[in-house]
């Protein structure tokens, strides 16, 4: 493998971070989302990894089924739930926990659900209670759970929700989502989900019997203004690549796409081996960290496909082949996306597969 970037997946990190969620939910199940390809972590490496979890969340039944055909036995739940009855039958046969989060999901289940075994279907209703984004309204959660109820199909019926703005702490709206929630799920007696990792983190909600970590597993920050090392969290990813090219450009010269950097003084400047090709961020911005050796540099210019420029005038000597930290261990994730304007969930999940992926701590899966 001839790739100068690569990903490094550090899985003694990704186990630290997940007996943290384990303290954090007490007595309640973990169930650690994996969507994404694991936010772009190598969902196989993940789940071996994190294999004393109590369950998986992915967002559709394609990743599911995925999970099903790498040996999970345990429960992993499809948030958006299935759109046919093919996607239904396929579920129930692989013994997925499906959210059903509108009115034509539960029609087509109420359809169905009688051709298929009795018991074969597990159900978690995902309520509305302020993200406006999927769920039925919490007035007709108590008719949705008697209809599910009537259906001989059904073995399980959970209900969940997601919080809108928990990364925020004490913000209104997670006060009153919680309230809801807790309203709509008096007198449930199947599972009970609401805390993402920053609602976890806070304890904005204890009343559920299910937790879904997710950016926390793998080292980002959930909460605004606290970075993920003060919340005891360690970088799963780190993206190295190398230093392929280093020169001087003079006063006037421009650098990049569009010369939108123009020098001012004599300026070296190295070409790093990664670029949006990879999933490095073309929107970062001039001044974006990167690190070499010890020494923090920042971007230059437009990112190209496969390189972008970084100012050496503070990093000493620097020479083709220098090693170069683009985020993880010694640069957090979330620095880079800030200074890019996005997160740091955007940055993980977005490389691309041409990036090469090293298994760290773990065994090469």
């Amino acid at each position: 493998m001839h790739r100068l970037i690569r990903a490094s997946i550090d899985l003694r990190a990704l186990r630290r971070n997940f007996a943290l969620a384990r303290e954090r939910a007490g007595r309640r199940a973990v169930w650690p989302v994996v969507k994404a390809d694991a936010y772009g972590h190598g969902v196989k490496a993940v789940v071996h990894a994190l294999a004393d979890a109590d369950g998986f969340c992915v967002a559709d039944l394609d990743e599911g089924l995925a999970l099903r055909g790498l040996g999970v036995t345990c429960p992993v739940l499809v948030i958006q739930g299935v759109y046919s009855g093919a996607g239904l039958a396929a579920a129930a046969a692989a013994g997925l926990t499906l959210g059903v989060h509108d009115p034509e999901q539960l029609a087509l289940i109420e359809r169905d659900a009688p051709a298929l075994a009795a018991g074969s279907l597990r159900l978690w209703l995902k309520l509305e209670t302020g993200m406006h984004r999927l769920g039925l309204m919490p007035d007709a959660a108590l008719e949705a759970r008697e209809r599910c109820a009537r259906l001989d199909a059904v073995a399980e019926l959970g209900m969940m929700t997601h919080f809108a703005c928990a990364d925020t702490v004490d913000h209104v709206l997670t006060d009153a989502q919680a309230t809801e929630f807790g309203m709509a799920t008096l007198g449930a007696d199947g599972p009970v989900s609401a805390c993402n990792s920053a609602a976890l983190l806070t304890g904005a909600f204890q009343r559920d019997t299910v937790v879904r970590p997710g950016i926390m597993l793998y080292g980002g920050t959930p909460l605004l203004g606290r970075t993920a090392a003060g919340l005891s969290l360690a970088p799963v990813m780190t993206l190295r690549s190398r230093v392929i090219a280093v020169k001087d450009v003079a006063v006037g010269d421009t650098v990049g796409y569009g010369a939108t950097w123009v020098a001012k003084e004599t300026t070296r400047i190295g070409l790093v081996a990664a670029g949006y090709g990879d999933g490095y961020p073309r929107h970062a911005a001039t001044g974006t960290p990167v690190r070499i050796g010890n020494c923090d540099v920042h971007t230059l210019g437009r990112v190209s496909m496969d390189s972008l420029a970084v100012d050496l005038r503070t990093a000493g000597h620097v020479r083709p082949g220098d090693e170069v930290v683009l985020w993880g261990r010694g640069l957090p994730v979330d620095l880079v996306a800030a200074a890019a304007g996005t997160i740091g969930y955007e940055l993980l999940a977005g490389l691309t597969a041409r990036v090469p992926r090293e298994i760290v701590g773990g065994e090469q899966v």
